[in-house]
């Protein structure tokens, strides 16, 4: 599973160049389960100035080479990002910057369930990167000024969105889903109930709406998604369920004791 492009498709520039690239799931092949996340993440690297200090110490310079990307190769693909060396020095950002949601995926999610990927086809309601604020902050402050005095490629980065899909995407995503032949879908977190499932069940549109208790989470339910019949298992996005960065210890807490629960009992 690797990113492809052409000019048609490029779809922004990261800082020092590299294309914002669409990550979609390559294997098209049948599947047991499709996976549905939110937006994909990047390749992180920490950018040291000539006199080794850190500038910034995470900045997004690549799409992901996959999507729910585990890190792995981050120092070769960091290593290939052309930097003048008036401008410092590009080194990979810290072990559990890049791929933790795509080590959660197998470990969490994938694993307990007797699977791995080559079983699912993975999707994001958005298919490529989206910076958050503090990257934009980040990128602003530090980056473009920079870039000004030494001619380097101006970053273009689109914003998470307020609107995660449009009619057309979630026709996208419902035709992956037809080519995929999975069985069960499994979404991760509350935006993709609200913006693609929840368009057919109006009444499942966040996580919460399937039982808040420990044993209503990570059940199995029937799903009608136009001529598509089949089950849904609602699951905590991997940052909760990992416990990454700013995350809920309840969700985390719930899917601890799904992961731990006999498989026969799920």
């Amino acid at each position: 599973m690797t990113s492809t492009s052409t000019a048609s498709d490029r779809l922004g520039t990261f800082p020092f160049g590299e294309p914002l690239l669409p990550v979609v799931q390559q294997d098209q092949g049948a599947k047991d389960v499709f996976v549905l996340g939110v937006y994909a993440s990047a390749v992180h690297a920490r950018w040291r100035d000539t006199d080794g200090r850190t500038v910034i110490r995470a900045l997004a310079v690549a799409s992901e080479p996959y999507i729910f990307w585990d890190g792995e190769g981050a120092e070769e693909i960091v290593g290939r990002i052309p930097i003048p060396k008036e401008a410092g020095t590009l080194v990979p950002a810290a072990g559990n910057i890049n791929g933790p949601s795509g080590r959660a995926l197998d470990e969490l999610f994938l694993n307990p369930l007797g699977l791995d990927r080559s079983r699912a086809w993975l999707c994001d309601l958005v298919p490529h990167c989206c910076a958050n604020p503090g990257q934009i902050r980040a990128i602003q402050g530090r980056y473009v000024p920079v870039a000004r005095r030494f001619d380097l490629p101006e970053p273009a980065l689109p914003k998470v969105p307020i609107r995660f899909i449009d009619e057309a995407r979630r026709l996208e995503i419902l035709d992956e889903l037809r080519r995929s032949r999975a069985k069960t879908l499994i979404t991760l977190g509350d935006q993709p109930l609200l913006w693609f499932v929840g368009h057919f069940a109006p009444h499942w549109k966040r996580l919460s709406d399937f039982g808040t208790s420990s044993d209503a989470y990570g059940r199995y339910h029937r799903l009608r998604l136009d001529d598509i019949e089949l089950e849904i298992l609602p699951l905590a996005h991997p940052r909760q369920a990992a416990g990454l960065g700013k995350h809920s210890p309840t969700w985390t807490k719930r899917h601890e004791a799904w992961v731990g629960r006999d498989p026969e009992q799920r």
